[in-house]
């Protein structure tokens, strides 16, 4: 029998990290590993373990880009990014907070404009951002530079079904709007 946090990720992703024997290809290959505190096959440990709390508050379940490269390295088949995936699910919902809190508010943002829009978008995840964070005009000259050049388009474009992906949400849990309390 595993730890309380081993079988919540068990639940929410099928997947047994019991099976990581700590090889490290993971994180060898992982292309942000640079940035994390803790690299993903230390990730599998700590979940072992049971280190909720350090996992939770960790940047790496933020930082991980679900490029999937561990998953492709991985010998014994675990969906690292899943697992990844699901450790952000668990941290917002019982309000963990990382130790960079710009990390959380990004994804916030970056789903939240996928919610409404069904597509992520420059405006909306930069508006979305920068009022989670309230840093409204600390690159202002930037956004302008990238207006004039035309890096980004001031309108954001929809996807036709926006209902289909909003019940995507609704049906995975996944309710930032009510759980956002910044």
């Amino acid at each position: 029998m595993g730890t309380e946090i081993f079988e919540r990720i068990r639940e929410k992703t099928g997947e047994n990290v019991s099976l990581c024997y700590s090889c490290r290809k993971c994180s060898s290959g992982c292309p942000v590993a640079f940035a994390m505190d803790i690299f993903p096959h230390e990730v599998m440990g700590l979940i072992s373990l049971g280190e909720e709390r350090r996992l939770l508050e960790s940047s790496t379940i933020w930082l991980c880009a679900a490029c999937e490269t561990c998953c492709l390295r991985c010998p014994n088949g675990i969906d690292i990014a899943g697992v990844m995936d699901g450790l952000r699910q668990i941290a917002i919902a019982s309000n963990a907070k990382p130790s960079e809190s710009e990390i959380e508010s990004f994804h916030r943002a970056f789903l939240l404009g996928i919610e409404e829009f069904g597509r992520t978008n420059e405006p909306v995840l930069i508006g979305i951002y920068k009022a989670l964070t309230r840093r409204l005009i600390d690159d202002l000259h930037l956004g302008s530079i990238m207006l004039l050049r035309r890096k980004i388009k001031l309108v954001p474009k929809f996807v036709r079904d926006r209902k289909s992906i909003a019940k995507i949400f609704r049906d995975s849990g996944w309710r930032f709007r009510r759980e956002s309390k910044n």
